[in-house]
């Protein structure tokens, strides 16, 4: 069985983050249909066409060293997929803080998931016959929206369409 590829945020914490490493990945899930898709390495709405909420899966480790949780693992890692003319993109993936003591977590991302969401997204705002993806709701732990920081910036699935996980 392979082994899930993460893509490390090198514990950096920030509120948001950017993956323009993972653009050749996401080029090459959609090269058979859209040609030339480019990465906006500028966290803005300025000049986007369209843009999609959803979730990507990840990981969370708590920096702070005085803390107790060492870290966390999330299938509802908010992210922001935005359109730019002519088969432009980028994608804003948002943290999590710790539930024990708060502060944002450094972040591993699941490439896998990333690179399937960005990807499909691409395909269908190219009007790219795609086949429809179902997700379906896993038992878990239930959201925790004071703690999600796309739901603090209005991008998180979960604020929108209920509190489970």
């Amino acid at each position: 069985m392979a082994r899930k590829k993460f893509s490390k945020s090198m514990r950096d914490t920030r509120s948001s983050f950017m993956f323009p490493l993972l653009h050749q990945d996401v080029s090459n899930a959609v090269t058979d249909a859209i040609t030339s898709p480019w990465f906006n390495k500028t966290d803005s709405d300025k000049d986007c066409c369209v843009k999609y909420s959803t979730n990507v899966m990840g990981k969370f480790k708590c920096d702070n060293d005085n803390c107790s949780k060492d870290g966390w693992g999330s299938k509802q890692v908010a992210i922001l997929i935005r359109g730019y003319p002519e088969n432009g993109y980028n994608a804003v993936v948002f943290g999590q803080r710790c539930q024990l003591c708060d502060r944002l977590g450094a972040l591993t991302l699941d490439k896998s998931s990333y690179t399937d969401r960005v990807a499909y997204r691409l395909k269908k705002w190219a009007g790219v016959p795609t086949e429809e993806q179902h997700y379906s709701q896993k038992a878990g732990l239930p959201h925790k929206s004071e703690l999600c920081e796309g739901c603090k910036r209005g991008y998180c699935r979960q604020a929108t369409f209920g509190n489970i996980d």
